[in-house]
C-alpha cells in the first residue's frame, strides 16, 4: 500500500486495507465518512470497533463487523456483508467507472447503514440497509480492495449530527433509478439539479434580493438581501433611500468583503485595505469580522509593519459559532440562526405569505429561506409562475400544522414535534419534505417513524410511503410490523384497506408473518378485495354470494382475488372446516378457491399435512 498522504490521497493494493486514528467516528456507532474513489471495481470500506489488520481483513475480524462493497461482481452489484456473509446484494447500484474519481458516502447511525453518491454528504442515496441486531461500537473505517487497485482521495470522516437536532445530515434522496438500463445515467445527470443550495450561491445575486449598495464615486450597484444582512449586523432599512444604502467613500472590493464574510464566512482583503473594512463592519456592527480585524491589526501593529502599502491578500474567516455544527443548514456564521428563527415568527423582511386552501393562513416567509432548502421552491419562485411575483401562495392537500413543522425546520435546522408518538402531522410533514425535496427532514421524519412504529399506526405510515421510493427502509420495517402483528393490524380497525395491492401483497408474502389460523388471512383478504368498512369474515362473505355476484361484491378488485387466494396456507386448516369451504358460495363462484380447497382435502395432501404441518404448500 502506497500512502502518499492519508488525508487527501491513497492508493489501496489488491487484499490490503488502510487504517487509521484519521478513519475514525468521533461516535462509535455513528458516523459518515466521504471520500473519491477510483476503481474498475470492489471499492470496499470495512467498518470495525478497532483498526483490523492490513491483510484480507474480514476474514480476520473476530467482532461484529460491516463491509460496503461498491461495484462488486465484477462492477456489477451493491454488497454489504456482516462478519463476512452477505446481506445486501443488489445489482446496478453504486457502481464505478475507472477513468475517473468518484465521489461517495457512507454513513452508520445505530446500525443504519446509507450509502449515497456525490461531493456532499447530504446529497443522492443509493442504498440503506438497517441491521436487526446493530454493532453501536464500530468506529473504525478501514479503506480496502479486492482484487486490483483502489485509489482514494478527499477523504473526511464527519461526526454524527447532535441528539436534539437532525441525526442524519449525511442522507438524500433514494430518487436515483436502481432499476432497468440507463437508470444510473438518468441519475448521474440529475443528482446536481437535487443539491442543497447554500447562501453562499446568492452573493451579490439579484434572485430574491430586496436590498442593495451603491458603492464608491463610480456608483457601482450592488445586490443583497435583507433577511441575511440583519441577521449578521445592524444595517438601518428605514433609513435608507428606496431600498439603496449609499456608501460613497468606500470602495467595491472593501464592501465585496464585507458581503462575503458574512454569506459565506470567510474573505480576502487587501492588507491596505483592512483598515477599510473594519470601519465598514463597525458601521453595520458585524461583531465577528470586526473582531477579527482588530485581531489583525493588532497583530501587525506589534509586529512594525506598514499595512498602507502592502497589496498582499489577507485571510479573514470566521471562527465559527456553535449554532452552526450542523452542516446541512444553509446558513453559516457570522449569521445568527436565532435571528433567523425571529423573522419566521415576526414575519420582518417577509416577501410570501403562505396559506394552505381550507385552513387559512400559516406564516409570512421569505422566498430566500424556502428556496435554499428546496429546489421545488426556488423554481416556483424563478421560473415566471404566479408565484414569482404574487405576495401570496396556496398549497393544496397539505395540513397547516405540517406546514408550520416544515418552516420550523427551515428556520432552525430542528424538527420539533413529540418524541413520543407519531402523529398524524408527523407522517404528513414526511410526504411533503419528499414533496418539496428537503432530503435531511425526510430521513429525519423516517427515523422518529422508525423509533415510534406500532400496529396502531403502520397502516397509515405504509399508505403514505409506499408511494416515496426513497423510504424503502421505512417501507419494509411497516410491512414487516404489520406481518408480525398481522391478526390485530386486519381486525382492530379496516385501515388495511387502503393499502394497494402490491404492498398487500408483500406482507402475504412476509416469511416471518404471525397469525393464529389460516382462516384470519382468508378473511383479511375477502375483506381488501371488497374494500369493506367493517371486517368481514369469510363465512358472511358467502352469505352475501347468495344474492350478489362476486362483481357486485369485489368490484374493481375481483382480479386481485386470483392473485392473494394462494397465499392462504389451505392444507394447514381443519378437515371440518375444509368441506364446510368446499360447499360454500365461494367454491361455486369462484374457480380458484374451489381449486385450492379441492387441492387440500386430496388425501395425499392432506397426509403431508398431517405429516409435515410447518412445510408451506404454497407460496
Amino acid at each position: 500500500m502506497r500512502v502518499e498522504d492519508k488525508k487527501r490521497s491513497l492508493t489501496v493494493a489488491p487484499f490490503k486495507c488502510a487504517w487509521g486514528e484519521e478513519f475514525r467516528f468521533v461516535e462509535a456507532g455513528r458516523g459518515c465518512i466521504a471520500f473519491e474513489a477510483s476503481a474498475q471495481n470492489d471499492v470496499t470500506l470495512v467498518f470495525r470497533e478497532q483498526p483490523g489488520s492490513q491483510h484480507y481483513h474480514y476474514k480476520m475480524d473476530s467482532s461484529r463487523h460491516y463491509a460496503v462493497i461498491l461495484g462488486s461482481h465484477r462492477n456489477k452489484r451493491l454488497k454489504i456483508e456482516v462478519d463476512g456473509r452477505t446481506v445486501v446484494d443488489e445489482a446496478g447500484v453504486g457502481l464505478c467507472r475507472s477513468s475517473s474519481f468518484q465521489s461517495y458516502w457512507i454513513s452508520i447511525y445505530d446500525g443504519l447503514i446509507s450509502i449515497g453518491q456525490g461531493r456532499h454528504p447530504n446529497n443522492n442515496v443509493l442504498f440503506q440497509w438497517l441491521d436487526p441486531d446493530p454493532n453501536r461500537n464500530v468506529q473504525y473505517v478501514g479503506l480496502s480492495s479486492w482484487d486490483k487497485h483502489v485509489g482514494y482521495r478527499n477523504i473526511s470522516v464527519l461526526p454524527s449530527a447532535p441528539q436534539n437536532s437532525i441525526h442524519w445530515s449525511q442522507i438524500e434522496y433514494a430518487y436515483a433509478e436502481r432499476h432497468g438500463e440507463g437508470g444510473h445515467a438518468k441519475n448521474e445527470e440529475s443528482k446536481d439539479g437535487c443539491e442543497q443550495r447554500v447562501i453562499a450561491d446568492f452573493l451579490e445575486s439579484w434572485d430574491f434580493s430586496d436590498a442593495m449598495f451603491v458603492v464608491g464615486s463610480e456608483r457601482k450597484v450592488v445586490p443583497a438581501h435583507k433577511i441575511v444582512l440583519a441577521a449578521s449586523g445592524e444595517f438601518d432599512f428605514i433609513s435608507m433611500s428606496g431600498t439603496a444604502i449609499e456608501l460613497p467613500s468606500f470602495s467595491y472590493p472593501v464592501l465585496h468583503s464585507l458581503l462575503e464574510y458574512i454569506y459565506t464566512g470567510s474573505t480576502q482583503i487587501a492588507e491596505w485595505q483592512l483598515d477599510s473594512l473594519l470601519e465598514l463592519s463597525l458601521q453595520f456592527k458585524v461583531k465577528p469580522l470586526v473582531k477579527r480585524c482588530e485581531e489583525m491589526l493588532d497583530c501587525f501593529t506589534k509586529m512594525d509593519n506598514d499595512l498602507s502599502v502592502s497589496s498582499r491578500k489577507l485571510e479573514v474567516s470566521s471562527s465559527g459559532s456553535k449554532a452552526h455544527q450542523v452542516d446541512y443548514f444553509p446558513f453559516k456564521a457570522p449569521v445568527s440562526v436565532q435571528k433567523i428563527k425571529q423573522f419566521l415568527a415576526s414575519g420582518e423582511h417577509s416577501d410570501i405569505n403562505i396559506f394552505v386552501s381550507g385552513q387559512g393562513f400559516v406564516a409570512k416567509a421569505h422566498k430566500l429561506v424556502l428556496s435554499l432548502w428546496s429546489m421545488p421552491f426556488a423554481k416556483m419562485f424563478t421560473n415566471g409562475m404566479k408565484e414569482s411575483s404574487a405576495p401570496n401562495v396556496f398549497f393544496e392537500d397539505a395540513s397547516a400544522e405540517a406546514f408550520s413543522l416544515l418552516l420550523q425546520f427551515m428556520y432552525s435546522g430542528e424538527l420539533k414535534v413529540d418524541n413520543r408518538y407519531i402523529t398524524p402531522a408527523l407522517v404528513q410533514l414526511l410526504l411533503l419534505s419528499d414533496q418539496f425535496g428537503i432530503t435531511v427532514l425526510q430521513f429525519e421524519c423516517c427515523k422518529r417513524i422508525m423509533e415510534f412504529l406500532s400496529e396502531d399506526t403502520v397502516c397509515s405510515v405504509l399508505q403514505a410511503v409506499s408511494s416515496i421510493p426513497s423510504c424503502k427502509l421505512l417501507e419494509e420495517m411497516c410491512k414487516q410490523n404489520f406481518a408480525t402483528h398481522f391478526d390485530y393490524c386486519t381486525t382492530a380497525c379496516t385501515d388495511f384497506v387502503l393499502l394497494d395491492e402490491a404492498t398487500f401483497k408483500d406482507i402475504l408474502q412476509q416469511g416471518d408473518m404471525t397469525v393464529t389460523s389460516e382462516e384470519k388471512v382468508l378473511d383479511a383478504i375477502l375483506t381488501w378485495c371488497m374494500e369493506a368498512c367493517e371486517t368481514f369474515y369469510w363465512s358472511s362473505v358467502d352469505k352475501l354470494l347468495s344474492t350478489s355476484t362476486p362483481e357486485q361484491l369485489f368490484g374493481e378488485r375481483l382480479t386481485a382475488i386470483n392473485t392473494l387466494l394462494p397465499f392462504v396456507r389451505f392444507p394447514l386448516m381443519p378437515p371440518s372446516l375444509l368441506q364446510r369451504m368446499e360447499k360454500s358460495n365461494l367454491a361455486k363462484h369462484i374457480q380458484l378457491f374451489r381449486q385450492l380447497v379441492s387441492n387440500s382435502i386430496d388425501p395425499f395432501l392432506w397426509h403431508v399435512r398431517v405429516c409435515y404441518p410447518k412445510q408451506e404448500l404454497y407460496s
